[in-house]
């Protein structure tokens, strides 16, 4: 994809600014509402809103390291991380449609995830749980599916481009 360096900066900031405005607002809702309730039951008891403030990463990983450990880890190691991923994929030039969208979308919730980090303490706030039947979800939040979302994007280009290589042979 050889988009422009502004084209690629606009695009960001469009994706950012629907990440993570969506997001932040889910959260400040979930932490204002929920925190009153407790809980709300989703329709069909497919699972429920409830809030849980997460020290750690993805479905808690490292949320028993020590609050020094997870500060160094997890809000300033990732936030230079995904500040070193905006500059690549605002001045990169060799990423492909999927690979830059992707990665945009992980760069964009991992920002609004870090952005709870530097306002709540050293927490991101979690809210929503699936269940259908015996299996289910952690708690997680908007930033997090759109991070996996991004995830996806990249693994199917890197499939896509691996299934193209392997024909060509």
């Amino acid at each position: 994809m050889n988009l422009s360096r502004s084209l690629r900066l606009v695009v960001m900031l469009f994706v950012f600014a629907c990440t993570v405005g969506c997001d932040q607002t889910t959260k400040h809702l979930a932490r204002s509402k929920l925190g009153e309730r407790g809980f709300v039951l989703l329709p069909g008891g497919w699972g429920e809103l409830r809030l849980a403030e997460n020290p750690g990463a993805f479905l808690s990983w490292g949320d028993s390291l020590p609050k020094s450990f997870r500060v160094t880890l997890f809000t300033i190691a990732a936030g230079t991380g995904l500040a070193g991923l905006l500059v690549y994929l605002v001045w990169g030039r060799r990423l492909s449609g999927l690979v830059f969208m992707g990665l945009g979308l992980v760069c964009a919730g991992g920002f609004s995830n870090l952005i709870d980090r530097i306002t709540q303490h050293g927490l991101v706030s979690d809210f929503i749980f699936i269940q259908i039947g015996p299996l289910h979800t952690g708690v997680f939040n908007v930033a997090d599916v759109v991070i996996l979302i991004g995830g996806a994007l990249v693994a199917v280009d890197f499939w896509r481009r691996r299934h193209e290589h392997a024909q060509s042979r």
